[in-house]
């Protein structure tokens, strides 16, 4: 009997071997099984509209996520080949390469991906190669939640009914237990890719951080069901507490999917009823991830353009010295301070903090969302382009389900509330470490004495506030009563 010809399975943003969907039926054919990563950053011509380019945080984390990846295909006799050039380009060489019957891969509902996706299914079928592709990125099909005008809901509530309604996704698939790899293929080396900074190199601290690759992840859902998640609906918000599952840049290339954490966090709930509520709410959490990426699916210009027309007209100012101070975690609040530096750090920033930071970004300093955007697109290693944009613009007013712009928040109140001790403060911000816990929050109105005592020079070695809260709160306020008309 002939051998059968070999199957490609392209990686994406799925980079793990369990409930892999393409890998998993490719390893059940018997066939020998060729795992590839296109690094493409080339097609971005194609619209609606360019896929980003990769953020410095997010490069890194494909960088480890990718040695990962090889190293668990070696472990069952697989390998990975690493090619950069345009997707079509590079598959449809390789396949024929390998005298590759078939590519197989798992969909992303996003417009470019789905672009570069089509581009490559006509490069293979011209070669008479098909393409076979699965679902795996989501919870729930786009197309299986839509309203009257076909088109996907826009507020979080009744699309999470939705998608509980529809009783669940599919019980995760297993990691395949051997592959039989293509002999002789030669890969490009990641170290020539240059994902990592070097000089210099500025991620020792994520390093220190974070393990990336799916063993890691697998090990954090774990550690966080049999502990973390008791008490998590409170303990989510405070930034001084290990409360959150510490799961999205796992998730955000695919080294864990919505699938297995759906199914994990489900028996948990049924193994300890008392949990069930901490439970929904984590998952919650994950159905907001769905509803940004459902939202981008309909919206591909998200982190582009405003989802509400009349914020076009906003008043957005120009203050490249407010930005750089917020960007630098040196606006004078030090909540805002402290998230923008954890973030520096560690590539990520507690989600109650980043609302904060956001808020006082585009309502106080009047500062346009899209910049704001942009630099955690850049700085964050789980920057995800549905989630980033649509927290951007929920937070700003102008998005799906948006909070009313008039919510503004009070820097200080959200730290006394969800910092109450300074913990998270005097960890980030060290340099207000003696300041007494009724004044880390507010170090502007400690007395001299005060300030002294805890070797704080304000303007020196901590800077006054960029802003009142107070002006700045009735000057967003007014801003937005000009879009709204009612000057």
């Amino acid at each position: 009997m002939a051998q059968a010809r070999p199957i490609i399975v392209w990686f994406r943003d799925d980079l793990r071997l369990s409930d892999h969907p393409a890998l998993h039926e490719a390893a059940s054919r018997g066939a020998l099984v060729v795992g590839l990563y296109v690094l493409d950053e080339e097609s971005r011509a194609l619209r609606p509209p360019a896929a980003r380019p990769l953020g410095g945080a997010t490069r890194w984390w494909l960088a480890q996520s990718l040695r990962a990846l090889g190293t668990d295909l070696a472990a069952v006799g697989g390998s990975l080949v690493l090619r950069k050039g345009p997707a079509a380009t590079a598959i449809a060489a390789l396949a024929r390469q390998t005298n590759a019957g078939a590519v197989f891969w798992n969909d992303i509902a996003q417009a470019p991906h789905q672009a570069v996706a089509g581009e490559v299914e006509v490069a293979l079928a011209s070669d008479g190669i098909s393409s076979h592709i699965f679902p795996g990125d989501l919870l729930v099909e786009p197309k299986a939640i839509r309203n009257k005008e076909n088109r996907g809901l826009r507020v979080f509530t009744p699309f999470w009914r939705r998608v509980q309604l529809l009783g669940g996704p599919p019980k995760p698939l297993p990691a395949p237990k051997k592959l039989t790899s293509v002999p002789g293929i030669a890969s490009e080396a990641l170290d020539d890719w240059a994902l990592e900074p070097t000089k210099p190199d500025w991620a020792a601290d994520l390093r220190e951080n974070w393990t990336p690759g799916e063993a890691a992840a697998q090990a954090r859902l774990k550690a966080f069901l049999a502990e973390i998640v008791h008490g998590y609906s409170d303990d989510r918000d405070r930034p001084d507490r290990d409360g959150t599952s510490c799961l999205s840049p796992h998730l955000r290339f695919g080294e864990i999917g919505p699938r297995q954490i759906w199914h994990a966090a489900r028996f948990a709930a049924a193994e300890h009823p008392r949990l069930s509520g901490d439970i929904d709410k984590f998952l919650s959490e994950l159905g907001w991830r769905e509803f940004c990426r459902h939202l981008l699916f309909d919206v591909p210009d998200l982190a582009e353009r405003n989802l509400q027309a009349h914020f076009d007209g906003f008043p957005w100012k120009h203050d490249a010295r407010a930005l750089k101070a917020w960007q630098r975690g040196q606006t004078g609040y030090p909540i805002v301070d402290a998230g923008m530096r954890e973030l520096w750090h560690t590539g990520v920033m507690h989600n109650r903090v980043r609302m904060v930071v956001a808020s006082f970004l585009v309502k106080h300093l009047l500062i346009d969302w899209r910049a704001g955007e942009q630099w955690f697109w850049d700085t964050l290693v789980d920057a995800d382009a549905g989630s980033n944009p649509a927290n951007w613009q929920w937070v700003a007013g102008s998005g799906a389900d948006a909070a009313p712009y008039f919510r503004v928040f009070n820097p200080i109140l959200q730290g006394e509330k969800f910092d109450p001790d300074g913990a998270y403060v005097r960890r980030w911000v060290p340099e207000l470490t003696r300041l007494p816990n009724g004044l880390i929050h507010q170090p502007w109105t400690a007395t001299p004495i005060e300030l002294a005592s805890a070797g704080i020079e304000l303007g020196t070695t901590y800077p006054q506030p960029i802003v009142d809260h107070k002006q700045g709160r009735e000057r967003a306020l007014a801003a937005y009563a000009k879009i709204r008309g009612k000057d």
